[in-house]
């Protein structure tokens, strides 16, 4: 059970299982906007039944070639996951995925059994993202990122993947709440974001592959689940689902494509993210907030409560970290801390996590 209504939730490699529980804050929705044009997308196979492009077998039967699966090149191996082709023969994938088959070798499978060799291009365990790069790439229409931040609840979406290692599974839901705030683990390396949720099934082996639109679109990379199961055994989906957003997802991979790592917005001090204090607390100990760093530099100390940023409260460090996400090095943020039982409010510019 998480604190502060930062949900811990299980990640969805192949043979993965965990435990979820809890309820978590509200979720806020953009405005509708015009539609725009679709993204280009593969051809139907054409031994298949004719469908509307735009209906769900549509998208779906357009979608798919795009869509990999995972696997070691150790047939001995087991587990996996999915994944999606982008410009550049690249696949997008989650780190969790990838991580775990590197080691023997990775070795991707398109729809319609063509296998290649895959080698790693960069990965960020902090985000739960990476990038592949593709030996052999087949010849398939790249998927597009579209952008999360117009979606709203209510939106009809598709996920496709390899759950339990049945390649080429199509799931249809909505989208149920947007900007849930969750988390795979505690320390650097849980990844915490603000998620899409949706009903769409998906389940261990679905981990890495595209939650898309009703144009096709990518808005979502699924990465996770809750489960009612008992603490190491493995359940699948009972409806809550959720996804890293587009917007955050491509920020990465830009990034990992560039440079082979991600970078983060930095307050520049340490966060207790065990304190039971609603609030993201900054540590008591001295060396807690980085000398000269945008923390000192604001007039934070340690032990300050970090009650909101930007006029958004803030429930508990993990809230605090998930926020940071949607922001850039350099952005200016307004802080309010309370501070030995007093309100005090100061301007803070964000450094990096390469600082």
């Amino acid at each position: 059970m998480a604190l502060s209504g930062m949900l811990v939730v299980a990640l969805i490699a192949g043979g993965a299982g965990g435990v979820a529980g809890g309820l978590l804050n509200g979720s806020s929705a953009s405005d509708t906007v015009p539609e725009e044009e679709g993204p280009v997308m593969n051809e139907p196979p054409p031994e298949a039944p004719q469908r509307d492009p735009d209906s769900i077998a549509g998208v779906a039967q357009r979608v798919s070639p795009s869509v990999v699966s995972l696997i070691s090149a150790d047939a001995r191996i087991p587990g996996g996951g999915s994944g999606f082709v982008i410009d550049g023969d690249y696949v997008v994938t989650n780190d969790h995925v990838s991580s775990g088959l590197e080691a023997d070798g990775i070795v991707i499978e398109y729809s319609d059994g063509t296998l290649s060799e895959a080698t790693v291009v960069g990965a960020d365990p902090s985000s739960d993202l990476a990038v592949l790069s593709i030996a052999d790439p087949h010849d398939v229409e790249p998927l597009q990122f579209g952008d999360s931040e117009e979606v709203i609840v209510g939106d009809e979406v598709i996920a496709i993947g390899a759950p339990l290692g049945l390649n080429g599974t199509v799931t249809q839901g909505i989208i149920s709440a947007v900007n849930r705030p969750v988390s795979s683990g505690q320390g650097e390396s849980g990844g915490r974001f603000y998620a899409l949720q949706t009903d769409a099934a998906i389940n261990p082996g679905n981990s890495g592959g595209p939650l898309v639109d009703t144009q096709g679109r990518v808005i979502g990379v699924n990465s996770m689940i809750a489960t009612m199961g008992a603490m190491g055994e493995t359940t699948g989906n009972i409806g809550l689902g959720f996804a890293i957003p587009s917007t955050e997802a491509e920020r990465v991979v830009d990034r990992l494509m560039e440079d082979g790592e991600a970078t983060y917005a930095d307050i520049g001090a340490d966060i207790d993210e065990d304190s039971p204090l609603a609030g993201a607390v900054i540590d008591e100990d001295s060396g807690a907030v980085e000398s000269g760093g945008p923390a000192d530099t604001a007039g934070l100390e340690p032990g300050d409560v970090i009650v909101s940023l930007d006029s958004r409260p803030v429930s508990s460090g993990q809230d605090l970290l998930a926020m940071l996400r949607s922001r850039t090095p350099g952005d200016e943020v307004d802080i309010e801390y309370e501070r030995d039982g007093e309100r005090g409010s100061t301007t803070l510019v964000l450094g990096s996590t390469d600082d």
